[in-house]
């Protein structure tokens, strides 16, 4: 059995500012931690333009990207609702989000913490849906977060997950090709058509931020993923992500505390030790149980061993 954990590997300085609270909050998991051989590797999200958690789902499900693709490419397929698409068709995702200007460039909120409800989504979706009128695109509902984009089969475009951009920068990612020009002026007209949108009004009371626009991605076809379906011995607990990437450290800990009640300690009650798939920011780590001689528990700094990988990753 295999769990994997997005969110679970801290830069270092702030790994090393949490460790002293790991064994008092999630006591299995640190027990999981000390009795693991650990393998860690660096991806590179400036090539994959995904995080290192995608990074891993896309080679869980086999993507081989095409000459002119990048790994986040197999998103679009690997996350679309409609699975009756022909396994030839590139698939374009539209994530709904939230940009806003800082002093230097351009952030971004993606979907997953802007709240959006399923009447909320219909409303934007029936809104813009007119804009795409004789534009080459074609706009289809795919669920609340994400809708498709069928594109002219000469459209081409380097794109990044939503969740790396939201960690970067728009600027860093916003797409310059030439062919990506009918698309960066519809969306332009998608955020006008927005700005007083009554979803938005209604969101501004509520205190939650507009959402005001639309970030694609994908490109990639059903065929290239050569082991779409995860196994289900693989679960993800993603409920330490969004304060990994927030760096809500306090969140992040009552996270974990949940995860350890409601996950590693019903585990660890049922005799179970897992392989743990780890995601960080640009890294990923499995650690498998290894059986020890039960002498070496009495080794002097046998147990915390992981703590020096964990917190002090180059």
């Amino acid at each position: 059995m295999h769990i994997v954990l997005p969110g679970a590997l801290p830069d270092p300085e702030a790994a090393r500012a949490l460790l002293p609270h790991l064994h008092e909050t999630a006591p299995t998991f640190t027990g999981w931690l000390s009795r693991s051989r650990a393998r860690l590797r660096t991806v590179d999200p400036a090539v994959s333009a995904c995080t290192a958690f995608e990074h891993w789902q896309l080679e869980r499900a086999g993507f081989q990207p095409d000459a002119k693709q990048n790994l986040s490419a197999g998103l679009g397929p690997l996350w679309a609702q409609d699975r009756s698409i022909a396994p030839d068709q590139p698939v374009w995702l539209a994530e709904l989000v939230h940009m806003a200007p800082t002093q230097t460039s351009t952030a971004m909120l993606a979907s997953d913490v802007l709240r959006i409800t399923p009447d909320q989504s219909v409303a934007l979706f029936e809104s813009a849906q007119t804009l795409f009128e004789g534009t080459g695109f074609q706009l289809h509902h795919d669920g609340d977060r994400r809708w498709r984009i069928e594109a002219p089969a000469s459209f081409a475009l380097h794109s990044a997950s939503p969740a790396l951009v939201a960690a970067t920068s728009v600027n860093d990612w916003w797409p310059q090709q030439e062919a990506a020009r009918p698309w960066r002026r519809l969306v332009n007209e998608i955020q006008m058509l927005w700005f007083g949108h009554p979803v938005n009004a209604s969101r501004q009371n509520q205190g939650l931020p507009p959402v005001n626009g639309l970030w694609l991605f994908g490109g990639g076809r059903a065929e290239q993923l050569r082991n779409a379906a995860l196994p289900e011995q693989a679960p993800c607990y993603e409920a330490l992500q969004a304060p990994f990437m927030a760096q809500d450290w306090a969140g992040w800990l009552a996270a974990l505390a949940e995860l350890e009640a409601q996950v590693f300690l019903p585990l660890r009650q049922q005799g179970m030790q897992p392989v743990l798939v780890l995601a960080g920011r640009n890294q990923l780590a499995t650690l498998e149980p290894r059986t020890l001689a039960r002498w070496t528990q009495w080794l002097p700094g046998s147990r915390n061993t992981w703590s020096k990988w964990w917190s002090y990753r180059n």
